[in-house]
């Protein structure tokens, strides 16, 4: 008897192919409907990374599951699960990247800088260089920790770039992404990057080897089931498993390295 999952991956292709064919706003719908769980696991981690509330990230997380549904192409082989959660993770990070606000700073050090400016300015012109912090501390009336504090606030309210470079070795810039990026967010690119390209090997496999291996690793099937399921021995089943574990190491390892592999290697 066939579980839920392999009915919904069975129902979602089948509409995703119809969707490829006809764009039906209907159809579309339905695999929106059908692929809620998604959207709402991405939102869930994200949120425990952020402060913006829940709702507001499940809400643009469903545009990035449009966007997966409009250029999802049926014939490649890929999970579609797969496919989809970069674009509603990369949806619901363009708006908290386009949500971001400079840091605030208090309005008497805001009008202090302003003055600040105009004194310097000022004395500038009168003698031909500028003046330091401490004679525009005196010139403004306040102490010069005062005057420096709210220099080093106004700086620090700025948004500073992910991309901008920390160190430079030959060729190679270090960024600020580079030593912020947290490492759970790393691990589960790299999940997901392993999923795809797993997705693609069980597609080059013989329909029994790769019916035998989906059954067993990921309905969670035993094995003795699965031979019931198809209609074949145990040890039918066995040979069957091995033989497809065997033909995916080989085609995994046979595949190109990414160009991060090969810089690395």
């Amino acid at each position: 008897m066939a579980t839920s999952s392999s009915v919904q991956h069975t129902q979602s292709m089948e509409l995703l192919v119809r969707y490829q064919q006809t764009h039906s706003v209907h159809t579309r719908n339905q695999l929106v409907r059908l692929h809620q769980g998604l959207v709402r696991k991405v939102a869930h981690r994200i949120h425990q990374q952020c402060r913006e509330p829940y709702e507001d990230l499940e809400q643009i997380g469903y545009l990035g599951l449009i966007r997966a549904i409009e250029r999802f192409d049926p014939t490649t082989g890929c999970a579609f699960s797969s496919f989809a959660v970069p674009y509603i993770r990369g949806e619901m990070l363009h708006y908290l990247r386009d949500r971001g606000h400079t840091v605030k700073i208090p309005r008497r050090w805001r009008e202090l800088q302003r003055r600040g400016q105009k004194v310097s300015n000022s004395l500038a012109a009168k003698r031909g260089w500028r003046p330091n912090d401490e004679e525009i501390a005196n010139a403004l009336g306040v102490s010069l920790s005062e005057w420096q504090e709210s220099q080093l606030a106004t700086q620090n309210c700025m948004p500073l770039s992910l991309d901008a470079a920390i160190t430079q070795q030959d060729d190679s810039a270090t960024t600020l992404k580079d030593i912020l990026l947290d490492e759970k967010e790393q691990n589960w690119q790299q999940i997901q990057e392993e999923r795809q390209a797993l997705a693609v090997a069980l597609n080059r496999l013989e329909d029994k080897s790769r019916e035998a291996i989906e059954l067993v690793f990921y309905q969670q099937l035993s094995r003795k089931q699965v031979a019931k399921l198809v209609g074949v021995s145990p040890m039918t089943m066995t040979r069957r498993l091995q033989k497809g574990i065997l033909e995916l190491t080989n085609v995994l390892q046979s595949a190109p390295e990414s160009p991060e592999a090969q810089a690395s290697g």
